[in-house]
């Protein structure tokens, strides 16, 4: 099923306010109420079907987030020559022939392994700036990728492992990169019990309990990979803000990619449920230390209670570290024996 949302901006948005939502939804519909009263959402919400809809929008199509149905159908073809290069990508006769060759074994077809979404008219999702880019690098922000670039400088891509990313190494997508739809194992879950809400990420396993008694943040001086989350209710729509998110963190992208940010970022997510089967999902990013204005990422997410959600045990079955590094090393000695020779 193809979610149509339309996020309706303003240039002089203010960082407290959010885009509003043009969903399309069932007009008769009630969120439920848990036995103890406040607005029910729980169940599995993958993102699944939002993967392939891009973090920042096409810039020829400017402000406008919606694509016509000409653009869609162009989507609609991207995503058709993608299937057939999967199945292209499979040799299932050869498989067949080959011991562990059924789908689950080591030669399946990429849509085994990977997660592919499905074509959606939203055309970027980042909504707020009006263009759907993310906003300039702050000077300050400028000085330290400058910075980490020249600590890097020549260094190779694995020379140690921590040269490789936080999600390479099992340690954190943090939040943004968690709940972004990418690649594969894109499950969400929301589980609540009274004055609590637990989001848990299928991808590295990462859950945070929220509290919703309105207990203050613990001292910036803390600083953790998840942050530390607070929420609480405006009408049916769920708000989680985080503080504490240390500039260690992964950076605001997909699999914990992107811009690094300052130990100042807050991120204030909305949870609303819009009917039976699909919830609007907002996370809006406000860092003055890094970029020159907020901004807003706003996708929807289908609920889907029969999906797969699986132990994901990311450490117990990490041989890519181990792969990555020792491959190095050998193609190091290889080179050295040749240049010897």
């Amino acid at each position: 099923m193809t979610v149509t949302v339309i996020a309706v901006t303003s240039a002089g948005l203010l960082s407290a306010q959010s885009p509003a939502p043009i969903v399309k939804h069932d007009p008769g519909y009630t969120v439920p109420k848990t036995p103890w009263g406040d607005p029910d959402l729980q169940g599995k919400w993958p993102s699944t079907e939002m993967v392939g809809t891009p973090m920042q929008r096409d810039a020829k199509l400017g402000t406008r987030n919606l694509l016509t149905e000409e653009e869609y159908k162009q989507v609609q073809e991207r995503f058709a020559r993608q299937a057939a290069q999967d199945e292209a990508d499979f040799d299932l006769e050869s498989a067949k022939a080959t011991p562990g060759g059924d789908v689950g074994g080591p030669v399946s077809p990429p849509a085994h392994c990977l997660e592919r979404g499905k074509p959606q008219y939203q055309a970027s999702l980042i909504v707020d700036p009006p263009d759907g880019r993310m906003p300039a690098l702050t000077p300050q922000a400028q000085q330290r990728q400058a910075a980490a670039r020249a600590a890097r400088e020549g260094r190779g891509p694995a020379d140690s492992y921590t040269d490789r990313s936080l999600y390479d190494r099992c340690i954190s997508r943090g939040i943004a990169g968690s709940v972004l739809p990418v690649i594969y194992n894109n499950g969400n879950e929301i589980v609540q019990a009274p004055g609590f809400v637990a989001i848990r990420n299928e991808m590295i396993h990462e859950a945070r309990v929220v509290p919703l008694d309105g207990r203050p943040h613990p001292s910036a001086h803390i600083k953790l990979w998840m942050g530390d989350s607070r929420g609480h209710w405006k009408g049916d729509t769920l708000v989680v803000e985080t503080k504490n998110i240390g500039s260690f963190a992964p950076g605001i992208g997909v699999n914990g990619g992107g811009t690094r940010h300052s130990n100042d970022i807050t991120i204030t997510e909305r949870f609303t449920r819009v009917s039976a089967n699909v919830m609007l999902y907002e996370m809006h990013v406000d860092d003055p230390k890094t970029w020159a204005r907020p901004w807003t990422m706003q996708f929807p997410l289908k609920r889907d209670d029969n999906y797969g959600y699986f132990e994901y045990a990311c450490h117990e079955g990490n041989y890519s570290l181990f792969n990555i590094l020792s491959g190095a090393r050998a193609d190091e000695n290889a080179a050295g024996d040749a240049a010897n020779k």
